[in-house]
């Protein structure tokens, strides 16, 4: 039990503490206010120095496409749209339970405004249980439970697009494909080549069907922690004329020179630079991961949805499509309105997803009597979990 008299003794070193971060976060806001300006008029030549000397930077930096100035409004949603989502969650194995498998449960969302269509809301479970699915990833020296998250990811993408798809006879206003978090799987980087294009795959097969259907694809970040286009500003501030970290910064035991404004993210110099319902430019991002990606390059951009500003990714194909990228946008910002601050489509998704308590109890009860019906014997938790479940204290 929490000890509040303990934890009040505390709270006085916080508060002093972060009154002291918040003033060094605006004095780095004001240095990446200059530094924005400054890259502005050099815009080109940092691009180029970009490209030039990628492999020999140790910073990952986005990649600006339109200039650092770009302020765009963003158009209203028409009245007629649609909006498809997914999201997953997962109960995970456990050698304490009765039988080791794991549940992925993903949820369901179509919404059509305007339209005088029905909703869908619902989610599809899926699970686990066959030694291939359970084991398949230890080749890999990947733990089950991280395999369980990466197929879940797959799945989300596939059922998106297994929506969309079932919509085409239908489709007759603009639709919108929209997923919770980031388009770009960093956690791919590190895995072996077989166990990534396992995941992978599936995933770009899902994105083709979609550009196939001209049914755009977003991912949307809230709380964005990324420093992406922040990065592209430390080429303006290096004191080199080439920047070459590994000659110049390999050896600096603190910090680099061009670390003047760590650990500022964009979204906080976003949110000085946007009024609501504005975007920020376009860029490129440089994550290594999208290699493998082919032509589905992810671009982002940064928008002021009048309670935050979000991260919002989307494919090259849909950056290449000025008309498809802004009904996409527009469509974003209609729904974090009508969800009054996050899209209202992600949060009914999560909602349809999310396996509670109760629902975790009423699998495993249900998995028992399967079980017992089959005949197999002293079916129960470990004695472990049994004790975790029902404290005498």
């Amino acid at each position: 039990m929490l000890d509040l008299t303990k934890l009040a003794q505390q709270m006085q070193g916080i508060s002093q503490q972060l009154t002291l971060e918040a003033t060094a976060t605006r004095q780095r806001l004001d240095r990446a206010q200059l530094l924005m300006a400054q890259a502005n008029e050099r815009q080109a030549d940092l691009v180029q120095m970009q490209e030039l000397w990628r492999d020999r930077l140790n910073f990952t930096a986005a990649m600006p496409l339109e200039s650092l100035d770009t302020r765009i409004e963003i158009a209203a949603p028409p009245a007629a749209h649609t909006v498809i989502a997914t999201d997953g969650s997962q109960i995970a194995p456990s050698h304490h339970e009765i039988a080791y498998c794991y549940l992925i449960n993903v949820g369901r969302i179509i919404l059509h405004y305007g339209q005088s269509k029905l909703p869908l809301l619902d989610s599809l479970p899926e699970v686990f249980y066959r030694p291939e699915d359970l084991y398949v990833s230890r080749q890999w020296g990947i733990r089950t439970e991280e395999w369980m998250g990466y197929q879940r990811t797959a799945l989300e993408a596939q059922i998106l697009a297994e929506l969309a798809q079932a919509l085409t006879d239908e489709m007759e206003a603009p639709t919108l494909a929209l997923t919770d978090g980031s388009l770009i799987y960093w956690f791919l980087e590190q895995l072996p080549a077989e166990a990534r294009d396992r995941i992978l795959a599936p995933i770009l097969a899902a994105w083709d069907q979609l550009r196939a259907i001209s049914v755009p694809l977003v991912g949307y970040i809230s709380a964005s922690r990324s420093g992406e286009a922040l990065n592209f500003l430390r080429l303006q501030s290096c004191p080199y004329l080439a920047p070459d970290c590994m000659t110049h910064c390999s050896e600096v035991v603190d910090r680099a020179p061009c670390q003047v404004l760590d650990p500022l993210k964009d979204a906080a110099l976003w949110a000085i630079r946007l009024e609501p319902g504005q975007r920020s430019p376009l860029w490129k991002s440089s994550a290594r991961i999208q290699e493998f990606y082919g032509d589905h390059a992810i671009h982002f951009c940064y928008v002021n949805v009048g309670s935050e500003i979000a991260r919002v990714e989307v494919p090259a194909w849909v950056a290449a499509d000025e008309d498809m990228l802004q009904s996409a946008l527009s469509l974003v910002l209609g729904q974090v309105q009508k969800g009054y601050g996050y899209p209202v489509a992600l949060a009914e998704a999560h909602n349809q997803a999310v396996v509670r308590g109760g629902d975790r109890a009423r699998f495993f009860a249900l998995l028992e009597q399967q079980m017992i019906k089959a005949g197999l014997r002293n079916v129960g938790t470990s004695y472990k979990e049994t004790r975790k479940r029902g404290s005498i204290a």
